[in-house]
């Protein structure tokens, strides 16, 4: 009998009782035989790394049997330059990222299609509170970023009935969405926002996608949401664009500093919606069943599923 793999969970301590049971769960469900856990004895025999960024594990150089190291993260630029992570690494993508972030995504495209936070408020009384939006097809989205969420959210808010654009920096094709990519198509997908949706990864590239030239682009009184990566944002250049009304509202899920500081000034703008990095959280069951399936592929003499390029970030 082949001895069992050993997977160190590499998080907070106190991820492992949310992580334990649906680990060994999957590992099993694959038929894989494996020691998981934060302790799994000498670092030269571990096989496999479940990381969580901030988590105790920060000089991967002592891991030197260990195939392949898997985020428990979507985003990866925490980990990606460490100089001591030379062993494959992968991004997590998962059912239940994937879902949480379209479910979270599409709830608040529709708070703001529909004007609801004028209602939940319920300013102004019965006239001020008459509002008839646009139908979805006459309200214009953009994301920003086709990855695995921008492709599933743009093809959920197409599915609504919106018309959506999406960028990337590469050609994609995706049905049902208008896909452009360079500058130029920036340039163009921006001008037709009418609530524009972040979620590139945070590289060198990406760092104030939204500057004050691109908040600019957008039509008067436009949206802005982000639920992907807090640099992507030029913080300045948006307050301005809230205060002179380029931009309506921002809804903002993720931030430069986290927690977000109590006198940043993003908490005293009354139109800038404020979420604690919660649009999409990696579950502990789907994301142990994404590492299990990707261990066992691994394992049978397939490549690394979702491995990050290192030179592009992500």
């Amino acid at each position: 009998m082949s001895e069992p793999l050993r997977v160190l969970f590499a998080a907070k301590p106190d991820r492992w009782p949310e992580y334990e049971a649906p680990l060994r769960a999957a590992f099993e469900e694959v038929g894989l035989t494996a020691e998981i856990g934060p302790e799994v004895g000498p670092a030269e025999a571990v096989d496999y790394i479940v990381l969580a960024p901030n988590g105790p594990v920060t000089d991967f150089s002592p891991y030197t049997a260990c195939k392949a190291v898997l985020n428990l993260w979507a985003g990866v630029e925490e980990a990606v330059n460490n100089p001591t992570l030379t062993q494959p690494f992968a991004r997590m993508v998962d059912h239940g990222l994937t879902r949480g972030m379209v479910e979270w995504v599409t709830g608040h495209v529709l708070r703001h299609h529909l004007g609801m936070d004028l209602q939940i408020r319920k300013a102004g009384g019965w006239d001020a509170l008459h509002h008839v939006p646009p139908l979805a097809e006459d309200r214009a989205v953009t994301i920003l970023g086709l990855g695995e969420l921008g492709s599933a959210c743009g093809q959920a808010l197409t599915a609504l009935g919106f018309p959506v654009t999406g960028w990337s920096r590469r050609p994609k094709n995706i049905p049902g969405i208008t896909c452009l990519h360079a500058e130029d198509g920036l340039a163009a997908a921006l001008s037709t926002a009418q609530i524009v949706v972040l979620l590139l990864p945070s590289t060198a590239d990406t760092e104030n996608t939204l500057n004050a030239d691109r908040l600019a682009l957008l039509p008067q009184g436009a949206v802005v949401i982000n639920p992907g990566r807090g640099p992507l944002i030029d913080d300045e250049a948006l307050l301005d664009a809230l205060k002179s009304g380029q931009v309506g509202h921002a809804t903002l899920d993720v931030f430069r500093i986290e927690p977000l500081p109590e006198d940043h000034p993003f908490w005293t703008e009354d139109r800038i919606t404020i979420t604690p990095h919660i649009a999409s959280e990696t579950r502990a069951r789907t994301a142990a069943q994404s590492i299990a399936r990707n261990v066992a592929g691994v394992e049978a003499g397939k490549p690394l599923a979702h491995r990050v390029d290192r030179s592009a970030g992500y």
